[in-house]
């Protein structure tokens, strides 16, 4: 009952076992977790960052539910405050529970150093710095683990965490995340660790006057050091002001995004794009479908380029906006795309390009756009082609694209960066669904 769990805290490096569903109706739940428990708080969190929880708790796939916690002012706020190195969580769901609180807020953990395996939520949260629907801040490991919840935050905000120093891997999350001038993702809204296999579906909205990052997936990846988002994607539409993507809104310090796509729509005002809003690191073997609007630095993959570079990546979705518009990368800045294409239509007022709409001492070799699709005949790089040559194999072979035919788009040759259906398709990469 709640009592036995509430007394979890007498001993923080014990083993732990949910032996059944903790809920309104279990004992101790109006004293310890309803809404008038601990005098109006809630919930009080297990362990502190002077005093963690070091021990393991298997939930057996049992659930915590009607759990409110009021912790408006206070720092890390979940059903564990903060879980220390060697620390576990497992197979557990926390359902229909609010978490409000200051800095670290989650609706399992507060901040984790430990691990979280198999693990759901579904609860509403509300920080003001650093919020996430499972983990607030984590530097270990988040692994097979959800979120359906909203989440809002006044900073940084993420559908499943917060932020992330750690490996998140086979993770996902649905609901929708609201944030303010901080880094706001669809899964997380920072990142320096590892994110692979994962994915995010709710819609994401963020206010980043600051000049932070809005992504479907990542706010930003590597914004103090190197981050790795891969085998990765983004369903949910992304609306922001600036460094604005559809899976990463900003990818800093040679941070790497690889084998990922986004589809959503991306609407914001400086450095937006359909996949990554402003990159000063790599993006490579990845695409984007969704339909792009923006004011400057605009287009239907990169944003905004400095430093970075560009590889066996595409964009089709259409591209609208004023200056620096383009069909895959908006501004090129001292950066080099290569083996790259983009299909959709491009539409502003200056610099305005089918493929790039500004290159600034940059590179783009071996490079493509549709200029019948796109309805523009010039780019600040790259090579026009009509729509017909674009679905020749010839087209790309010239240039010694690592590209091979097959029969059809459901038949894929993996010893191959690129696939085409000869005179049918688009080229298009051997991993995509």
């Amino acid at each position: 009952d709640w009592y036995e769990l509430d007394a979890v805290r007498n001993n923080l490096g014990g083993s732990y076992i949910l032996m059944n569903d903790l809920d309104s109706t279990k004992a101790g739940y109006e004293e310890l977790a309803g809404p008038d428990g601990n005098e109006g708080m809630g919930w009080l969190p297990i362990g502190t960052e002077d005093d963690a929880f070091t021990g393991s708790l298997d939930g057996q796939g049992y659930e915590i539910r009607d759990l409110i916690m009021c912790g408006s002012g206070a720092s890390h706020v979940g059903v564990f405050g903060f879980v220390d190195e060697g620390g576990q969580i497992e197979d557990i769901g926390v359902v229909d529970a609010e978490v409000i609180g200051d800095e670290f807020a989650g609706g399992l953990v507060g901040v984790c150093y430990g691990t979280v395996t198999n693990s759901y939520s579904t609860a509403s949260v509300y920080g003001h710095d650093c919020a996430g629907g499972l983990v607030g801040l984590c530097y270990g490991n988040v692994t097979n683990s959800y979120s359906t919840g909203s989440i809002t935050s006044e900073v940084i905000a993420g559908g499943l965490m917060g932020g992330s120093y750690g490996t998140v891997s086979h993770c996902h999350a649905t609901g929708t995340v609201i944030g303010g001038w901080g880094f706001v993702g669809g899964l997380l809204g920072g990142n320096e660790g590892t994110v692979i296999n994962s994915y995010s579906s709710g819609d994401v909205s963020g206010d980043v006057t600051g000049g932070m990052g809005v992504g479907g997936l990542l706010g930003a990846n590597g914004y103090s050091s190197p981050g790795t988002v891969s085998n990765s994607y983004s369903t949910g539409s992304v609306a922001g002001e600036s460094y604005v993507g559809g899976l990463v809104g900003v990818n800093l310090h040679e941070s790497i995004v690889s084998d990922c796509y986004a589809t959503g729509n991306v609407d914001g005002k400086r450095e937006v794009g359909g996949l990554v809003g402003g990159s000063a690191g790599t993006v490579s073997n990845s695409y984007s479908t969704g339909n792009v609007t923006g004011n400057s630095d605009v287009d239907g993959l990169v944003g905004w380029n400095k430093e970075g570079t560009v590889s066996n990546s595409y964009s089709t979705g259409s591209v609208r906006g004023n200056s620096s518009v383009g069909g895959l990368v908006g501004v090129n800045k001292e950066s080099t795309v290569t083996n790259s294409y983009s299909t959709g239509s491009v539409t502003g007022e200056s610099h305005v390009g089918g493929l790039v709409g500004l290159n600034e001492d940059g590179t783009v070799s071996d490079s493509f756009w549709d200029i019948e699709t796109s309805g523009q005949s010039n780019s600040a790089g790259g090579t026009g082609k009509a729509t017909a040559q674009m679905k020749n194999i010839a087209t790309f072979s010239g240039v010694m694209w690592n590209i091979t035919a097959v029969v059809n788009p459901g038949m894929r040759n993996p010893s191959y960066i690129w696939n085409i259906v000869d005179g049918v398709t688009y080229p298009f990469l051997n991993w995509q669904p």
